[in-house]
């Protein structure tokens, strides 16, 4: 995407709009539910399903391309940056300070600050993601799989494996 077209002003004023949006919800007192129902209805564009649990704080620039199956939890300090789009499967558990990336830069310092590239990230069911992981951009994360606390994510992880470490590797496969 190029900065400079209506595009962007329309993706700038979406992130203006969630951030404030956001910031209400993570001042939220824990036991307004209610209030916490609401305000992620108007982050995601309408209400989650009953079994998706989001506990604050919680944060996303868009929150309109990320959708939710069935069963999910997603624990404090979590951010879903969703231009790219993000689908997560049911049965996902993510653990706290969790960042799932859709976007990024181009590598040419002169590109920079002029461009933004997205590609989706995919959850499949039953994943578990340790707590302050990073997903990045285009990244596919397979049935089964679990992803360690800390890893960084920058290739798909094949279903039913345990990745690991900055770049995560294939640590073992999940019996």
């Amino acid at each position: 995407m190029y900065v400079k077209t209506p595009e962007f002003v329309r993706h700038a004023e979406r992130v203006v709009e969630v951030t404030d949006v956001t910031s209400r919800l993570n001042a939220l007192p824990f036991s307004d539910s209610e209030g916490r129902a609401e305000l992620l209805s108007v982050v995601f564009g309408g209400p989650l399903p009953e079994s998706v649990t989001i506990y604050p704080p919680f944060f996303t620039e868009y929150g309109l391309n990320t959708t939710f199956g069935r069963n999910v939890f997603v624990n404090q300090g979590c951010t879903f940056m969703d231009k790219g789009g993000i689908r997560i499967g049911n049965g996902v558990m993510i653990a706290p300070r969790v960042s799932l990336i859709t976007g990024g830069h181009p590598l040419p310092p002169a590109e920079r600050r002029e461009y933004l590239s997205f590609a989706p990230i995919v959850i499949e069911d039953d994943v578990w993601i340790g707590a302050a992981a990073v997903i990045t951009q285009g990244v596919t994360v397979g049935a089964g799989s679990v992803v360690a606390a800390g890893a960084v994510v920058t290739r798909d992880v094949p279903a039913g494996t345990l990745v690991a470490g900055v770049p995560a590797r294939v640590v073992k496969a999940i019996d």
